[in-house]
């Protein structure tokens, strides 16, 4: 019988704590500088990557060797997203707590893609989507389902209301969306198998929110047409300028039409937590289904999504199955199963960073960090509208604004460039990192106040960068 030489890919104790110590230091040091770090690394590394590129490795090499280049060449050739001055995009967070989840998941490498395999864990993460539940005031018997990020809990919600309204008769569905809409709306229904010419983009208003009268209005035509309309996704803040749709007149007009509401609030929802903002989210818990990004609103890791149905029959419904191969012990109808309730069997445990976070925090420190970037929000608003030809073209709902530049005599086009020049410089100081986008025809800078190291400091920087860049833009 031919004999195999035993492969140890074990470490001792010691080994696995050296290495430990060694990665959370600089990780550590990493946090404590970013700071000091530019706003945004230099991403032009085209050459870098290709002289990057090579075969896998033969035979392995130390720790050390390759934290030095990952994080004194690598890391930094980034934007800077986890740090103080992103204000681009919609930011994302990084609290510690969550990285200590990772950690404790990673290496205990528990199963929880089904209830009986780790009945404890599932539950913390059932916890953790019923607190979200609970926040966004919907009805206890909803379901959720964390994801990889609101595109993928976008594409599950769909999904629902395909099974729910459509059945096998996908090809006749209708979805409407507004045209400020985030482009994973129209990738998530073409997954789902509603083809683009089957989704609506509905014009927006001089607010770039939804029109509600065009979306019924196309409604009207779709049924005349023998087509079934079957949903209708919404946002609760959109990216491009912070626009948040007339929820509670879309949630009448999809009752009416007896189609599901989805509410896309990955950047937005959670500023639901905020009593001053709550009017501007009205209709938000009357949503069929919403999806969340706690990577945005709750300042956790990238990768932090989640979906909360309405009904979470639903939810089961579109997702139920089971084999042979899995456990046969049952399973009581009150406890939650992740894979009944999503598309995945094999998963991480993206439920443990939600948990530990919440449980070291605790709700009000969240409340008030999503009030304080509201405050700044109102503050950045205010002064960088008082600076010279600055134009504001959607005022703060939440915490996102935008603007253009303009002077006398100025075209579209003149105005176009000088605003994009107006972020791109103010970037390069260093200090804040902002970004701009195009609506309604024109090219607007956009200022996005939400990362949680983000304080008034940020905001006085942000506000000084665009004035002396102001200075030698305008003629």
């Amino acid at each position: 019988m031919r004999r195999y030489m035993s492969a140890d890919l074990e470490f001792s104790p010691d080994q696995m704590r050296l290495m430990a110590d060694a990665v959370v230091s600089r990780c550590i040091d990493h946090i404590a500088s970013l700071d000091r770090q530019p706003s945004c690394g230099d991403v032009d590394a085209a050459a870098l990557c290709r002289s990057m590129r090579e075969a896998a490795p033969e035979r392995g090499v130390a720790l050390e060797s390759l934290l030095e280049p990952l994080f004194r060449d690598w890391i930094p050739r980034s934007f800077t997203a986890p740090g103080p001055g992103y204000l681009a995009f919609i930011p994302g967070g990084g609290v510690f707590p969550a990285a200590l989840a990772d950690f404790i998941a990673n290496t205990t490498n528990r199963y929880t893609g089904v209830w009986q395999a780790a009945p404890a864990l599932v539950q913390l993460e059932a916890n953790a989507l019923d607190w979200l539940r609970e926040w966004m005031d919907f009805p206890q018997d909803a379901r959720g389902l964390f994801t990889a990020g609101g595109s993928m809990a976008t594409f599950n919600a769909i999904v629902c209301a395909r099974e729910r309204h459509l059945g096998a008769e996908i090809r006749r569905g209708v979805l409407y969306t507004s045209d400020q809409a985030h482009h994973s709306i129209l990738k998530s229904a073409k997954l789902a198998g509603v083809m683009p010419d089957r989704v609506r983009p509905i014009e927006s208003d001089d607010r770039f929110r939804m029109r509600v009268d065009r979306l019924t209005d196309a409604i009207a035509a779709d049924r005349k047409a023998g087509l079934t309309p079957f949903a209708v996704v919404s946002s609760a803040g959109t990216t491009n300028t912070g626009a948040v749709d007339p929820l509670d007149a879309i949630a009448d007009v999809c009752a009416r039409e007896r189609i599901w509401h989805h509410i896309d609030g990955a950047y937005g929802a959670f500023f639901y937590l905020c009593d001053e903002l709550r009017p501007a989210l009205r209709g938000l818990p009357r949503a069929d289904s919403l999806t969340l990004d706690p990577h945005k609103g709750m300042f956790l890791p990238y990768g932090t999504g989640a979906l909360i149905v309405r009904d979470g029959a639903a939810l089961r419904a579109a997702h139920e199955a089971t084999a042979a191969y899995l456990p046969a012990m049952p399973h009581p109808s009150d406890f939650y199963d992740p894979s009944q309730h999503g598309p995945e069997l094999s998963r991480g445990f993206p439920g443990l960073r939600v948990w530990l976070s919440i449980k070291m925090y605790g709700a009000a420190a969240f409340r008030a960090a999503i009030n304080e970037k509201r405050a700044l929000t109102i503050d950045a608003a205010r002064r960088v509208a008082a600076l010279p030809g600055i134009v504001m073209d959607a005022e703060p709902e939440l915490s996102l604004f935008a603007f253009h530049l303009t002077w006398p005599g100025a075209t579209l086009a003149d105005e176009d460039a000088a605003t994009k020049a107006l972020m791109d410089q103010t970037t390069k100081r260093g200090r804040v990192m902002v970004t701009g986008c195009t609506a309604h025809g024109r090219y607007l800078g956009r200022v996005c106040v939400l990362s949680f190291r983000t304080h008034q400091e940020e905001i006085d920087a942000l506000v000084e960068d665009m004035a002396a860049v102001i200075r030698g833009i305008r003629p």
